[in-house]
């Protein structure tokens, strides 16, 4: 029997507010989880009805699912909210979200491939798309069963593309807006995915009301993949206004008979909670720590990434390293507090990476390095107090991805920030659109002009660092995580 029709607003993310930990005896213990959609759907109260629908990612929360059934999380265990959490088959679960979502769709967004090898859509790639379509059409299911009528459901992310069709097609009276939190590739690089494929995605992300993105910037480059691959219609501002037709920003897309709105919400980063997070006695005690460790009198050039492949910690360091052999007035005066936490495990050429991360941080160490100077501190334990005490005491932060839907990291450095920071940022992240006014701007290819806009932005005078960390944390802020859930809900 399904889940009673209870829910007027409904939340569907691959992950979840809260995991479970499996101990002897089969007893479970819960987690709760933090980031901007916790902290969004806080913002419309427990007493809405509002009802999250997440996947089981591991054998404890597998065996939550296994419990609950249909019903919904202990709130006990979830902060009030009602969570409905999917027990989906593991080697589905595995070939959606390893197979599909983070070394395909992810790859092609952040525009990752060695082309020359890969991708190869084969049929072991075949047999992986089918399961992200069972993935997605059980969350279609679920939603469905949940939603009262004309219900507003925001669904999340390139994990769930196809889920707004395959819920308009089981209950065409709810209104739908599906989110993406990555960036969206240009339609010369999407078009690598099979021509089926390519399209198939498109057309679930349009069975929507809406289509938001983090950016103006990845909402054109939807658009421009939908125009391509399946011949549809865009709407811009000015159209049929008198303007020149098609000179606009891109508003919605029109394809068989419906229209998508096209949104733009730029996440910021959530400044009470890291203000008040940041001044507690365990950042505290690692400031201290992290400060003995850099030495007195020394700056310090801040980064704090997952060792993702699109963050570019590598060049990176290898910026730093030019920086010191170009530079040398610099050596035993600046330490690299690098935190580069491990991402993707599972996967071999994030293990690959995360070595090669670990291997030249060593190198520099090995040929800088002096009995009271150590170059690079590499952190790889997670740890989110000892990345606030970084933010506190960074005089340059490092943010040089590749690619980026946003990146928090460079919105909340300078909300925590002391004594003002030099934010060097890539030119390639959704952060870009708003703080590049007041950052060090770099082509994340280029390690001799990283290099230099380290030089620049450690020679900054302490007076203009203040002056731009004050602009930044305004941008940064401008649109937190609860307003932000609340303008996508407010615009269906």
């Amino acid at each position: 029997m399904g889940a009673p029709r209870t829910a007027p607003i409904l939340v569907a993310s691959n992950r979840g507010p809260v995991s479970y930990g499996l101990g002897e005896g089969g007893s479970l213990t819960a987690k709760r989880g933090g980031g901007g959609l916790v902290s969004g759907l806080s913002a419309i109260g427990s007493d809405s009805g509002a009802v999250w629908v997440c996947a089981a990612l591991g054998e404890g929360d597998r065996e939550a699912a296994r419990r609950a059934g249909t019903s919904h999380l202990n709130p006990g265990d979830t902060g009030g909210q009602q969570v409905r959490m999917l027990d989906i088959a593991p080697d589905v679960f595995a070939a959606a979200y390893n197979g599909i979502a983070n070394s395909v769709l992810w790859f092609i967004h952040h525009l990752l491939y060695q082309t020359p090898v890969e991708p190869v859509f084969d049929a072991e790639f075949a047999e992986q798309w089918a399961a992200y379509e069972s993935y997605n059409a059980a969350f279609a299911d679920a939603l469905a069963q949940e939603a009262v009528a004309e219900a507003v459901v925001l669904v999340q992310d390139y994990h769930l593309a196809l889920v707004p069709a395959m819920l308009r097609e089981r209950r065409p009276d709810l209104r739908i807006g599906h989110f993406s939190h990555t960036p969206w590739a240009p339609p010369d690089y999407y078009r690598l995915l099979p021509d089926q494929v390519a399209a198939d995605v498109l057309r679930g992300i349009l069975g929507g009301d809406r289509a938001a993105f983090l950016t103006e910037r990845w909402a054109t480059a939807f658009a421009d993949c939908c125009a391509a691959v399946l011949g549809a219609e865009i709407v811009r501002d000015g159209d049929g206004d008198g303007g020149e037709e098609g000179s606009g920003t891109a508003t919605a897309v029109r394809f068989e008979g419906r229209e998508t709105r096209l949104g733009v919400h730029g996440l910021g980063a959530d400044a009470d909670f890291l203000r008040e997070r940041s001044r507690q006695a365990d950042v505290d005690e690692r400031l201290t720590s992290l400060r003995a460790q850099i030495g007195p009198g020394r700056k310090s050039i801040v980064r704090v990434d997952r060792t993702e492949l699109s963050k570019n910690i590598v060049r990176g360091l290898l910026a730093y390293r030019r920086l010191l052999e170009t530079r040398p007035e610099w050596r035993e005066r600046v330490v690299h507090v690098a935190f580069a936490y491990p991402s993707r495990q599972d996967l071999a050429v994030y293990r690959d990476y995360t070595e090669r991360v670990r291997r030249i941080a060593e190198e520099i160490n090995a040929e800088y390095g002096t009995e009271g100077w150590t170059p690079v501190a590499l952190h790889v334990k997670d740890d989110f107090a000892r990345s606030l005490a970084a933010y506190r005491l960074a005089d340059v932060a490092l943010v040089n991805p590749i690619r980026d839907g946003m990146n928090l990291v460079a919105k909340e450095v300078p909300v925590v920030s002391e004594r003002g920071c030099a934010l060097v940022l890539s030119r390639e992240a959704g952060a870009y659109a708003e703080l590049g006014e007041d950052a060090l701007v770099v082509n994340p290819y280029d390690v001799e002009a990283t290099a230099q806009a380290l030089h620049e932005a450690l020679r900054m005078s302490d007076g203009e660092r203040a002056d731009r960390t004050k602009r930044l944390a305004a941008a940064a802020t401008a649109l937190p995580p609860q307003a932000w859930f609340l303008a996508q809900l407010e615009a269906l």
